[in-house]
């Protein structure tokens, strides 16, 4: 396949992988709920606020002034870092949950199919679980009033219609079958899990996967660590694929946990910010064992700072592509009118005294586009093509060479599997008729899965029947997919993703990984790399 043909087929999964990391790269760090921001600001009157009363007492017409000072707070922020972000109080809220790793609500997972609310997951011990709530309900209406089967209705208006504070109570009416149920649930703390799944992927090896760094993430950790070493684990992957960071402050609890003695594991310093070193205080979980630690174009922040203090101290090796880059370090600030300000505050250095920030000179925009460049000119497939901008030589405990300026380089590079996005899975993927079609064929076949006693059994055991891919194959023709299309190799795909979400719906996240992970070349090359390892 030609570079151009790559680059075409590949550019929109690439876009939305840009798109992702906008979710998750601002996050702040280190972590701080209270502002000071009253402090900084006197009676003297800047040019800006002239402005913005000129224009409230003497404009001719009236003007919606929070919208233009949002556009004036945004237009300053643009000529500083990609990192310093404007947070609108909408949606503040939000964002904070999923950095405290949990939020109030009712506890499951929904999809709109056909204008139509379906409950895709029920949290176990949740209040929905609770409150007799299955997979397969339709909620046809919340507090008797609100009709939310039909045109209109939309992810959004639905959060916000069963989320709220706890012990308060939502009613509900849900189609079973052809049955009408009323259900009224009492709404609790839900969890925000960022530790995704943890088992044996291999004899004596265990697999941790991180999705981002959060408030509960070292709890989560600890006992993931302490579950798998009573399954016989004495060597260990982390996997911070696609993790986009998030709280300094787990990452360095976190590295506590693998570098031993009091190793400096990171330091912060900025103009206005002394330096502020974080190092090992306590006896790690898991200091002595084999180690590697999975990164990718995704893994970001508290990924790095974790990925980086392991790698500047030769604690184990680094597998997979060139890290994000981003060394900068944001404080939040509540603003009066309910929004937050997350400011770039200092930069953060590795133990090496490497600062992996990568270059933002060129804009925000070239800033954003930094991910799809790095594909188009090959460094996801040839660790040759890495260029990372202003490298700067720095070393390791060991003597080993490191760079910075532009995120962490892997010590065994693994190149992006092309093989496993051919144009008929990109469309299947991307319309979402795995999704759909494991929700229709897993509602009807409950019953047939209790069998598998757990994810490891199921793993195991099942496989994909003719009669399962035949049905999968003529539900993604009637979505107007050409499946003559489809090669040996995308059928096996297809087999593995279909296989992978039915795991999904009995073991969610830890069932899902445990499957597509065994046909995954990182993960493979990172349990191979850990036989030669002592």
């Amino acid at each position: 396949m030609s570079d151009n043909r790559k680059l075409k087929v590949f550019l929109p999964l690439l876009f939305a992988l840009v798109l992702a990391l906008g979710m998750f790269l601002g996050h702040k760090m280190p972590a701080a709920r209270n502002s000071d921001s009253a402090i900084f600001f006197t009676n003297r009157r800047g040019s800006l606020q002239e402005v913005m009363d000129l224009l409230k007492y003497k404009y001719v017409d009236t003007l919606d002034l929070g919208e233009a000072q949002e556009e004036a707070i945004e237009g300053l922020l643009s000529h500083l870092d990609p990192h310093s972000v404007y947070i609108p109080p909408a949606n503040v809220q939000e964002v904070n949950e999923d950095l405290d790793g949990n939020f109030e609500g009712i506890g499951v997972e929904f999809n709109i199919i056909r204008d139509t609310v379906n409950i895709l997951n029920v949290i176990a011990g949740g209040p929905s679980d609770a409150a007799g709530v299955l997979t397969g309900d339709k909620i046809l209406t919340v507090n008797d009033s609100v009709n939310v089967a039909g045109k209109g209705i939309t992810s959004e208006k639905i959060r916000k219609l069963l989320r709220g504070p706890r012990n308060s109570t939502v009613k509900t009416t849900m189609l079973r079958g052809s049955k009408q149920l009323d259900v009224i649930i009492k709404r609790g703390v839900i969890p925000l899990y960022s530790v995704d799944a943890a088992y044996m992927a291999a004899p004596g090896t265990g697999y941790i996967k991180i999705s981002k760094f959060s408030a509960t993430t070292y709890t989560e950790f600890m006992e993931a660590a302490r579950k798998l070493q009573k399954l016989g684990m004495e060597k260990l992957v982390i996997d911070l694929r696609q993790n986009g960071g998030g709280l300094l402050d787990a990452a360095t609890r976190l590295a506590d946990e693998l570098l031993e003695g009091n190793k400096l594991i990171v330091y912060t310093q900025g103009k206005s910010s002394p330096r502020q070193d974080y190092k090992c205080t306590r006896p790690g979980v898991f200091e002595k064992g084999a180690l590697t630690v999975l990164i990718d174009e995704g893994s970001a922040s508290a990924s790095e700072v974790l990925a980086g203090a392991v790698q500047d101290w030769d604690r184990g090796e680094i597998i997979g592509r060139r890290s994000f880059g981003k060394g900068l370090v944001q404080e939040p600030f509540d603003l009066s009118n309910g929004a937050t300000l997350r400011l770039t505050v200092a930069r953060y250095y590795l133990p090496s005294g490497r600062s992996i920030q990568k270059s933002y000179q060129n804009g925000r925009e070239a800033y954003e586009e930094d991910i799809a460049n790095r594909y188009s000119h090959g460094e996801f497939l040839n660790r040759d093509s890495i260029r990372p901008i202003d490298t700067v030589k720095f070393e390791t405990a060991g003597g080993k060479t490191v760079y910075g300026g532009g995120g962490i380089m892997p010590d065994v590079f693994v190149p992006f599997d092309t093989t496993r996005y051919s144009p008929l899975l990109t469309q299947l993927y991307t319309r979402n008729v795995f999704g759909d079609f494991i929700y229709a064929y897993y509602t009807a076949n409950a019953e047939t899965f209790k069998k598998y006693k757990d994810a490891v059994a199921f793993n195991q055991e099942f496989t994909v029947s003719s009669e399962l891919m035949n049905a999968f194959k003529n539900h993604a023709s009637g979505e107007k997919i050409n499946m003559a299309a489809m090669t040996g190799k995308d059928e096996a795909e297809v087999k593995l993703r279909l296989k992978a979400l039915l795991a999904r719906q009995l073991w969610r996240s830890e069932g899902f990984y445990m499957v597509t992970n065994t046909n995954d070349p990182v993960i493979l090359r990172a349990i191979e790399e850990l036989k030669n390892m002592k």
